[in-house]
């Protein structure tokens, strides 16, 4: 048995079919064969969530893949996974920032310290409420 019949895609293909086709394929053959179905394997991936969703009459296959990337991306892919990425970053950063200055702010109003008389956003009392 060839090298190449060992490989499991090639082993996967050839155990669907009856001996006496399995038996027939040259090295050469099977060698397209494995280029052939090498562009529908997926590998493993970090998430990998398939299912079936039944509307009506009708039923609906999903499939959701995420994981590190391995493709060689197009200048035009590396400019929008640039630009996402800055989306990104940027709303994380700002969201922790806006976190902090919330807990800063409620534990400077626990603490009763007013920064200007009379002037409160109201955040210190909407908090207080949630607890009564």
């Amino acid at each position: 048995m060839s090298n190449l019949q060992q490989d499991p895609a090639i082993r996967n293909l050839l155990e669907r079919m009856p001996k006496n086709i399995q038996t027939t394929f040259t090295d050469e053959q099977l060698a397209h064969l494995k280029i052939a179905i090498g562009a529908r394997q997926w590998g493993n991936h970090a998430v990998d969530c398939r299912g079936v969703v039944k509307l009506f009459k009708y039923r609906y296959y999903y499939v959701f893949l995420a994981g590190r990337n391995r493709r060689e991306l197009s200048l035009k892919e590396q400019k929008f996974a640039k630009l996402a990425q800055a989306v990104i970053i940027s709303s994380a950063v700002s969201f922790v920032t806006l976190l902090i200055l919330l807990v800063l702010y409620l534990i400077k109003s626990a603490l009763g310290i007013d920064m200007f008389e009379g002037y409160s956003f109201g955040i210190w009392r909407w908090f207080k409420a949630l607890f009564s």
